[in-house]
């Protein structure tokens, strides 16, 4: 089983002459003003997660998007910070954007254009000449960046998802090698060739030597989308793509969590106790539970998570008064007119469903509309009788996983949406389509009337695979397959 010290070891053994490159728009440690000081706080994902100790055994650069209040007060000249904070060992290189650039560059093409368009959640996406100019404009900016960091040395640069489509073909160079990881879905090429610029965006991915997507579907979308658009040889057999004398290698990497970690943190005393807190504070002795933790996002199913509990209590009055449903949904993109959109109606559907239910001082939702704390999340996990993720389309999906990892009593059910990466590898899930209101409320009371010897042996089943399939793991096969493409002698 992959660790971070054995992930660490692939590093040290392979990148000793090279410098190792990592590139995203979100940055790994982020620098705020609280009162008069400025802290420094480690951003929460799976893939900080994972690449974090990565960067640490090679002593490389990490480069992304400045975004905090106080970034730019603690860089050097040349806009570097080391980090950790506590055992600085790597270079964070950040990139400033304008407030016209961000516009048109993250909430414009990427979050209206590219989000929707590869989710496939039937909603328009939106494209703009402008916001591909300027996310043109803004992956030059980040080439660039790249560029001086990198100067005459060899490098390896892994690029991390949907914000750089143009980056791989700008840093084409005998020095270096790239990968990118795309980390949403890819569709078919029917729904993509509505794009404007479908073949500029073929065009970029391909200056890749490894492009990964978390499952061979996405892989066989995007081989698919090739051989429609682009004067390409696409080698379905090998997965590989060969144009222009170059050739990109197409592989699923399946991305996962520090499962570990996840299991030792919800079995803390600090969770026990949170676990405590949340029941007098919200009423839930005695309470069925089940939990929904999303970004507020038109691809997450909130609502049909809803409607699912409405039919479902219509049709089981006796669980009435006995049921929870449990929503911590963060709210994100809130200047994007659909996001304001799919706010209002959440907000709608909770306030109808709850005055249709609600006696006493019981309600069937609580909804908690910001980003609960570790331990909190944890305890939540740990209270739930049923964890349901109800994405309309995603391309991994993590709850499922950090669920799973904080079943420590091997008890609980996970209700999985079929279309969801994680529904591929967590077949011991109970899979819901939540476009079928009916098929999700009876689901809910599979979950709710299952034994406990099934829930036991499911359960088991679903955490051997999260703790083998660990994030570790899934970074150790995609550097490792990156690491095989060899620089040009000079």
């Amino acid at each position: 089983m992959q660790n971070r010290e054995s992930l660490q070891a692939i590093i040290r053994e392979r990148v000793s002459n090279e410098l190792f490159v990592v590139v995203s728009n979100r940055e790994p440690y982020i620098h705020q003003f609280k009162g008069e000081e400025i802290v420094c706080q480690e951003a929460t994902s799976g893939l900080i997660t994972a690449l974090d100790p990565v960067m640490q055994a090679s002593s490389g650069i990490w480069i992304a998007h400045g975004s905090g209040d106080a970034d730019q007060k603690v860089v050097d000249q040349k806009n570097h910070v080391r980090v950790p904070p506590e055992n600085p060992s790597y270079t964070l290189r950040r990139v400033w954007l304008t407030k016209e650039e961000e516009d048109g560059y993250y909430y414009g093409f990427s979050n209206e254009a590219l989000w929707p368009l590869c989710h496939v959640a039937y909603t328009r996406p939106v494209f703009n000449d402008a916001d591909w100019k300027t996310y043109c404009a803004v992956n030059q900016k980040f080439a660039d960046a790249i560029l001086e960091e990198v100067g005459s040395r060899k490098a390896f640069v892994f690029i991390q998802d949907y914000h750089f489509t143009q980056l791989a073909r700008l840093l084409k160079r005998p020095n270096i090698r790239t990968a990118h990881f795309w980390h949403i879905p890819w569709p078919n090429p029917e729904v993509f060739r509505i794009c404007p610029w479908a073949t500029e965006i073929l065009d970029g991915l391909l200056g890749n030597d490894l492009l990964g997507f978390h499952t061979r579907l996405h892989c066989q979308n995007f081989l698919d989308n090739v051989w429609t658009m682009l004067k390409a040889k696409v080698d379905y057999e090998r997965f590989e793509i060969s144009r222009d004398g170059a050739t990109t290698s197409v592989r699923p990497f399946p991305i996962s969590i520090d499962f570990e970690a996840t299991s030792e943190d919800a079995r803390s005393a600090e969770v026990e106790t949170e676990m405590e807190n949340l029941r007098k504070k919200y009423g839930l002795r005695n309470m069925l539970i089940g939990l929904g933790v999303d970004r507020v996002d038109y691809t997450k199913g909130i609502p049909d998570q809803f409607r699912a509990l409405d039919r479902f209590l219509e049709r089981y009055p006796e669980y009435q008064g006995r049921v929870m449903m449990v929503e911590i949904g963060v709210s994100s993109r809130a200047r994007i007119p659909t996001y304001q959109r799919v706010n209002d109606e959440i907000d709608q559907i909770v306030e109808e469903v709850n005055w249709k239910y609600q006696k006493g001082g019981w309600k069937p939702i609580l909804y908690l509309k910001e980003r609960a704390p570790a331990t909190t999340l944890h305890a939540w996990y740990r209270l739930a009788n049923f964890c349901v993720v109800s994405s309309l389309h995603d391309g991994m999906n993590l709850v499922a996983k950090e669920y799973v990892a904080s079943r420590n009593q091997e008890d609980g059910v996970l209700l999985l949406s079929r279309f969801t990466g994680s529904a591929r590898e967590l077949t011991d899930a109970i899979l819901i389509n939540p476009y079928a209101i009916d098929h999700m409320a009876e689901a809910y009371r599979e979950a709710l009337t299952m034994p406990l010897k099934e829930q036991k042996n499911r359960m088991r089943q679903l955490r051997a695979h999260v703790q083998d399939h660990n994030i570790y793991r899934w970074a150790a096969q995609v550097l490792s397959s990156l690491f095989q493409f060899e620089f040009a002698e000079k």
